[in-house]
């Protein structure tokens, strides 16, 4: 299979290539020339099936052409050895608990599919070169990227984060390991975080010194994977004996590659009827929805942190994905934008309501499936983080402490180590070229 750049600049690469280098060229995000679907006996047995037999089969389809089907089934079974529960919480409403891996959040996911198949591909590349990361976090970024490679050998990674602009429980889970792990405290806000990641991909000195790739999202390898646990919810319905022909989706949207892996998995034959992007203050995409203009901004910051992004890499995969068309991305995403207070109320009123917890950015999602499911829908809100993570905000609304589950504290009792730099790109490629030397 060949991947092809958002900007249609560059020479389409083999999928080694994608994952390796991140970035295209011409600062392009990679995407398959194509998406193959699925037989409709798997949407038939799906209800019978675990999530790494799932999984395993679509990836197979993503993947299956250039990594060996014993080698695949190994990353993927490696990869997801957690549950992801579909929980109902009111009505025809349920929130997917993407919130079971190691780091408590759902980029475990694509960080951790992606460190296994960026291991396979060094080696099977035959290079003894050190391997760069460079990863740019608004929150659960960084420390799922940095739990997914930590002690992989033969590879490093730097995250980068918004100084003042994560939650405490989240930089403690990528500033205290060690190791292999670099955390890079920036002045700045999480857009001049990935900007300084962007611009290192296309600077040729460091190019030619290091060799470098991402894991945000703009990498194939940590944003594909992300489209197994749509089919996972999906199996899950049927299991209940659901009306799976009417099935929505509520996504909190920040950088979109969670949404974007969601209309990939649409692409491969998964009935999902209509896709909500649930944004807070930070709704740049809502704005596109309603004006067919995309118009970046800086950004805001919110209580629900990891969205607060102003200029989405994976728009341009949506885009390219509908061919640019205004019409045709509308009618299958909706949008909405809620501000603080409206979060607070969400997580307020559920919480008194069902008796369940959710964190800012599960509530920005349902929210969304209240206000905006219709008769004889039924929602699917991600939950994407464990509302531990925001321990101070949420008892902050709900008056109720939270539990901190061990793996969480384990992480706070260890010691913070960054490296303070400025959101400009010199200092970053000087410190960059210095931690090779």
């Amino acid at each position: 299979m060949e991947y092809y750049s958002t900007n249609r600049q560059s020479q389409p690469v083999s999928l080694q290539e994608a994952v390796l280098r991140g970035l295209a060229p011409d600062r392009g995000l990679y995407m398959p020339q194509r998406i193959g679907t699925l037989p409709k006996a798997f949407f038939n047995n799906i209800a019978q099936m675990s999530l790494q037999e799932i999984s395993y089969a679509v990836a197979s389809i993503l993947f299956g052409e250039d990594i060996e089907s014993d080698v695949l089934k190994d990353i993927v079974y490696d990869t997801l050895k957690f549950d992801i529960p579909l929980r109902h919480i009111a009505d025809d409403r349920y929130c997917l608990e993407l919130f079971h891996g190691p780091t408590l959040a759902f980029k475990d996911v694509g960080a951790r599919f992606m460190a296994r198949m960026l291991s396979y591909f060094n080696k099977a590349n035959g290079s003894n070169s050190r391997v760069n990361v460079l990863v740019a976090t608004s929150g659960d970024t960084g420390s799922a990227v940095a739990n997914g490679f930590l002690g992989v050998p033969g590879i490093h990674v730097y995250v980068l984060y918004p100084q003042g602009k994560v939650s405490k429980i989240q930089e403690a889970q990528f500033t205290t390991l060690g190791q292999n792990i670099t955390a890079l405290e920036v002045n700045g806000t999480f857009d001049d975080c990935q900007a300084l990641v962007k611009s290192a991909f296309i600077d040729k000195e460091l190019n030619d010194a290091m060799m470098l790739t991402s894991a945000n999202s703009i990498n194939v390898a940590r944003f594909l994977p992300q489209s197994f646990y749509y089919f996972y919810a999906y199996a899950q319905l049927a299991q209940r004996e659901q009306d799976t022909s009417n099935i929505v989706v509520a996504v909190p949207s920040g950088n979109f590659g969670n949404l974007a892996a969601g209309l990939i998995a649409k692409r491969m034959g998964l009935p999902i009827k209509r896709f909500i992007a649930a944004n807070n203050r930070n709704c740049v995409f809502f704005d596109y929805l309603r004006t067919g203009k995309y118009e970046p901004r800086p950004s805001i910051a919110t209580i629900a942190n990891a969205m607060d992004v102003g200029d989405p890499s994976n728009f341009a995969r949506i885009a390219n994905l509908y061919g640019n068309s205004h019409q045709a991305i509308c009618d299958e995403i909706s949008g909405c934008t809620y501000n603080d207070e409206q979060i607070s109320d969400t997580i307020r009123d559920v919480f008194n309501a069902d008796s369940y917890l959710l964190d800012p950015h599960g509530a920005v999602a349902y929210r969304a499936l209240t206000e905006l499911l219709q008769p004889g829908e039924i929602g699917v809100a991600l939950e994407t983080a464990h509302p531990a993570k925001f321990r101070g905000t949420v008892e902050g609304i709900t008056g109720k402490p939270v539990d901190i589950p061990e793996r969480l504290q384990k992480f706070m009792q260890g010691t913070k180590e960054t490296v303070k730099i400025n959101s400009g790109f010199h200092s970053f490629k000087k410190f960059l070229l210095q931690s090779i030397r």
